[in-house]
């Protein structure tokens, strides 16, 4: 297959070959993977007892909001890249390349960093498994080198067709659904109500550190980081099939889907292990699994849950890689991201690249990688993407939407309040590194527009690609 560039010459083309099952399968891999299995400790001290199984919840409702936000804008627009495309089609008329290239710039960071925490929770449960991976203060030098093999695995097992990988991926779906089922049923095999709901004292009350309200920001951070991913198939969106269908469904079933298996793991697991244990454990399935059905299951298992953390990363760095590919293709970045493999059709530098970054971000902390990856996120593509739908619908009403938002705005308003609330709850350090990190990539831009003479060196090139057939024309 292949498709016109700006010159009219065919260049080679991504091909459609996911499904309905494989997207939603592709999502609910990316969003489940090893998350919950190393937060759910976090979740539970940040917020101060069994009260954090309410933190998943409305971690949800945000998510969820921002879902109906990417199910419109992915059926509309259909492209590889996902919010790349969103952003080019919403901001042109103001700012030109702007937002498009300063999303792509941090994307190709926060995209692997947030792979890179899965590599990182992977090797926690290897520590069950393998003597000296991890010890009291972490990840040893071994677990480190593990870690970064794997990664190299991972990269090459993405070198392949794009209908091969979508079968690859629901085999990792039903690898992450035995994991996660096995530990709930294991869990409440053994399951105490009043150990799960004895609620601390005061939770509800509005003041105190140890409160539900104290913690609720850093809770949402945790939670929102374990939703992330149903926007994976957005980023294939130039390899869906019937994607104005198959990207609104494939994004709430898994939204809805991860939501419940979430909920269900954390109360199963907050009724089956002590609260102070749970609050400081680093493999915390394996010890309900242990508890439930001794050592060999518990291995077993953990097994299971380490392959679902490799399908996760796997998932992941297969939509990111996508990312770059069709702002390369509008030389809005480096051209390189926008060549495909000659045989694979798959584009090798956005693999690569976000590989590399994956493997650097797996030497730090898990804390530190999740702040500072979401923080990014959420400033660059989150609340970008809400300006994006109200622009869209103002200046484009004629763009061909297969799906439209349910009661919109409600849904678009709720994510803008649940954004702001996470993005301002990040750590200080955090936040001042993704501002950091934008400043940096607006000076990176102004280089590019100079050197291209475009905005704000040149006039501005309106193309409503998705809206009309028709050649752009060009506006200052």
């Amino acid at each position: 297959m292949s498709s016109p560039t700006r010159s009219g010459e065919p260049q080679p083309a991504l091909e459609r070959k996911i499904g309905p099952l494989q997207a939603t399968a592709i999502n609910m891999t990316q969003m489940c993977g090893i998350g919950p299995f190393v937060t759910i400790p976090a979740m539970v001290a940040t917020m101060g007892g069994p009260q954090a199984m309410f933190g998943w919840i409305i971690g949800a409702i945000v998510a969820l909001a921002d879902g109906l936000i990417w199910a419109e804008l992915g059926a509309a627009m259909p492209g590889a890249g996902g919010t790349y495309l969103y952003l080019r089609e919403a901001f042109q008329y103001r700012t030109g390349r702007l937002m498009p290239f300063l999303f792509v710039w941090s994307a190709v960071l926060f995209i692997p960093l947030i792979m890179s925490t899965g590599i990182i929770g992977l090797v926690q449960y290897l520590g069950y498994l393998i003597p000296g991976v991890t010890d009291d203060a972490g990840t040893t030098a071994l677990g480190k080198i593990i870690g970064v093999g794997i990664t190299l695995v991972i990269v090459a097992a993405l070198f392949r067709k794009i209908g091969q990988i979508g079968k690859l991926t629901t085999v990792l779906f039903v690898v992450m659904l035995i994991a996660v089922l096995t530990t709930i049923v294991a869990a409440f095999s053994h399951f105490s109500g009043a150990q799960a709901f004895a609620f601390t004292p005061g939770a509800f009350s509005s003041a105190g550190e140890g409160t539900f309200w104290g913690g609720l920001g850093a809770g949402l951070i945790i939670a929102i980081y374990d939703y992330l991913g149903y926007n994976t198939t957005a980023y294939l969106g130039g390899e869906v099939r019937s994607p104005g269908r198959t990207i609104p469904r494939s994004i709430l079933f898994s939204i809805v889907g991860i939501m419940s298996l979430y909920f269900l793991l954390q109360v199963g697991v907050l009724g089956s292990v002590p609260l102070e244990e749970l609050k400081t454990a680093t493999s915390v399935a394996s010890t309900v699994l242990e508890q439930a059905w001794g050592t060999v299951t518990a291995k077993i298992v953990t097994v299971f849950i380490i392959v679902a953390a490799i399908g996760s990363v796997f998932a992941g760095l297969l939509g990111g890689s996508r990312v770059p590919f069709e702002a390369a293709r509008d030389k809005v970045f480096l051209s390189m991201f926008g060549k495909l493999h000659p045989k694979l059709n798959l584009p090798t530098a956005g693999v690569l690249t976000m590989g590399a970054i994956t493997i650097i971000g797996s030497l730090f902390t898990l804390t530190d990688v999740i702040n500072a990856a979401v923080a990014t996120l959420v400033i660059i593509q989150s609340l970008a993407q809400v300006a994006a739908i109200v622009t869209l619908r103002r200046r484009q009403p004629n763009l061909r939407r297969p799906y439209r938002q349910w009661l919109y705005p409600v849904p678009t308003i709720v994510a803008l309040v649940g954004w702001v609330y996470i993005y301002v709850s990040a750590t200080w350090l955090s936040i001042g590194l993704s501002l950091g990190w934008i400043a940096v990539g607006a000076l990176a831009y102004l280089v590019y527009a100079k050197t291209e003479k475009t905005w704000p060196f040149g006039p501005k090139e309106i193309k409503e690609a998705f809206a009309s057939t028709e050649t752009e024309g060009a506006q200052a």
